[in-house]
Parts: C-alpha cells; sequence; structure tokens
C-alpha cells in the first residue's frame, strides 16, 4: 500500500474544490492508498475557504495573503507527510485519474520525479503558443529533458524536497533544479481537461517572472557552486580590452597625435578596465555568499496563517 500527499494550490477556484477533492479521494481510496489531500489557500477572494473548511478528509493550509502559486505550493510540499508527493493545479485541468499510472511508473522505474506531459492540451490558442516558445528556451537554456515542464502534475519521492525551498515561478522548473542535483527525472503523457469554472490565473506577467526564473535556474545549473568562473572570465575580458585600449592610447601619444581628437579611446581604457576590476569582486562576493548559502537555513518567502486538519467523520 502506497502513502502519498496530494498538494494542490488554490486561489478563487471556489467552483472547483470541492468537486477536484470528491476526484482526488475516490482515486486514492479506490487504488486503497494511504493518503491525506491538501489544500493551500493562496490568499482566495472568494468562498474557496468557506468551501474547503466543509472538506473532509483534507489538511488546510492558508497563507495570509496571495504569495503566487510557486509560494503556495512549496507550503503544501513542506506540509506533506507521506513517501510521494502529488502535485496539481486546483483549476481541474489536471485529471487525478491519472495519479495511479505515475506512481507505479515511477517506482517500476526507479525514477525520483515524474512529470506530466500534456501532449493535447484544451487551452487558448495564445496560451499554447507562450508555452511552446517557453518549451523551447527552456530546452536550450535549463534542458531538463521533459516535454511539459509547466504541468503541475507531477509525482515525487519526499526526500527530493529535502533542503528545497521554492521562490518566483520556479514550480515549473522543479525537475530541472531536482535534475542538478542529481536526482533522476522521468514523464508519462496525461489527461488534459479544459476549465470549466473559475478565470485562469496566467497572464503576460507570469510569463515574464517564468523566463526570469528560467535564467536563474540556468545560472544556478552552471555556475552555482563557481560563479568566479564566469563572472572572473567576464573581468578577464573587459581587462583585456581595457589594456587593448591603454596601448592605443599610448600609441597615438608616442605619435604625437593630439589627444583631444581621440578622447574616447583613453575613456573606453578608464571603462573596461573598472569594469573588469568590478566583475572580479562580484565574483569574489558571490563566492562568499554561495558559502553563506549552503551554510545556514534560508527563510522562506510566504507566511503561513493557520493549517487545520479535518478529519473524515466516518
Amino acid at each position: 500500500m502506497y502513502s502519498i500527499s496530494v498538494v494542490v494550490p488554490v486561489y478563487n477556484e471556489e467552483g472547483n474544490v470541492a468537486e477536484l477533492h470528491k476526484e482526488i479521494k475516490a482515486v486514492c481510496e479506490k487504488n486503497k492508498y494511504e493518503y491525506e489531500i491538501i489544500f493551500i489557500n493562496d490568499g482566495s477572494s472568494d468562498r474557496t475557504e468557506e468551501i474547503c473548511k466543509t472538506l473532509e478528509p483534507l489538511k488546510y493550509v492558508a497563507l495570509r495573503r496571495n504569495f503566487g502559486q510557486t509560494a503556495a505550493m512549496d507550503a503544501g510540499i513542506k506540509a506533506a507527510q507521506y513517501d510521494y508527493i502529488v502535485t496539481m493545479d486546483g483549476d481541474r485541468q489536471n485529471d487525478p485519474a491519472d495519479i495511479p499510472h505515475m506512481l507505479e511508473y515511477l517506482i517500476e522505474n526507479n525514477f525520483d520525479v515524474v512529470s506530466g506531459w500534456r501532449k493535447n492540451r484544451k487551452d487558448s490558442l495564445m496560451k499554447k503558443f507562450v508555452s511552446r516558445g517557453a518549451n523551447f528556451l527552456r530546452g536550450i537554456l535549463v534542458k531538463d529533458n521533459i516535454h511539459d515542464s509547466g504541468c503541475s502534475l507531477k509525482v515525487y519521492r519526499k526526500e527530493c524536497f529535502k533542503g528545497v525551498n521554492l521562490y518566483g515561478e520556479q514550480h515549473r522548473f522543479i525537475p530541472a533544479i531536482l535534475k542538478i542535483k542529481g536526482f533522476k527525472v522521468g514523464e508519462v503523457v496525461v489527461n488534459h481537461r479544459p476549465r470549466i469554472a473559475g478565470k485562469t490565473k496566467y497572464n503576460w506577467k507570469r510569463t515574464i517572472k517564468g523566463f526570469v526564473d528560467m535564467i536563474s535556474v540556468w545560472f544556478w545549473n552552471k555556475y552555482a557552486c563557481r560563479p568566479m568562473h564566469i563572472l572572473g572570465t567576464f573581468g578577464m575580458f573587459f581587462l583585456l580590452l581595457g589594456g587593448i585600449c591603454g596601448v592605443w592610447s599610448v600609441m597615438l601619444y608616442i605619435m604625437g597625435a593630439k589627444m583631444s581628437g581621440f578622447v574616447m579611446v583613453p575613456l573606453l581604457t578608464v571603462f573596461f578596465v573598472i569594469i573588469g576590476l568590478l566583475m572580479f569582486i562580484f565574483g569574489l562576493m558571490s563566492e562568499i555568499m554561495i558559502k553563506t548559502y549552503y551554510g545556514v537555513q534560508i527563510d522562506t518567502p510566504y507566511s503561513v496563517k493557520e493549517v487545520i486538519l479535518i478529519k473524515d467523520s466516518m
């Protein structure tokens, strides 16, 4: 018998939470799982909280305000107690019926993470276009070798999140972050359903934030333990340019050229030398900060208001 924690961030999903809870509960009981359902209310302003408190069994986590899906997911993952953690969206577009197959696939192939692939998406044309563009860039920068990192339906072994704190829009890149740490990542095709109730929370702002976080994951993958390698390289490059411009300035002076007509050359010399030195200084500071990061506990970027355990009355 498997023990699973189903983590679902919800934000203004009053039309979906009850039915989604019913579907998850039915799947878990049909497969005889030892389970818990965790709904994280990410500062909803509708009746989501009221409805959640009528559901059982449920572990209800309420954030003090809207911190975003990644923070809500992180809070839910930290509240999970069982061996396997399932994450999914609260809009009912992810199908709980896919959980058993994903869990079996993870165990049979000895994966640490299995990500859902929404091969036949039921989203708008614009959302599909943006998603494919993001997947293309992710394939170049992050290289997590999965088709659909944006799919929230994923199954993890609990040990994947030991010492991991999520922030920004990083829930999209959890497989990449875990792969960097050496975990095995797999992928299976899952069902994707059209949204029936509520409104989508995706907009252009989230797209930009996701791209910025993609750059962050790329940097972390390449240079997290050696930031001096990239910053020092840039520093040497600019110092070299400064040296070339300096030699050029000296040659012009020896040749008797009027420096008033070549004022940009010495200015470029100073500029490139300063930029090069700053790059080296930033590199050294980054090395110190990385050592500090690995040596202390990082604070979470959100605040939990309450945690309520609602037991089944039967």
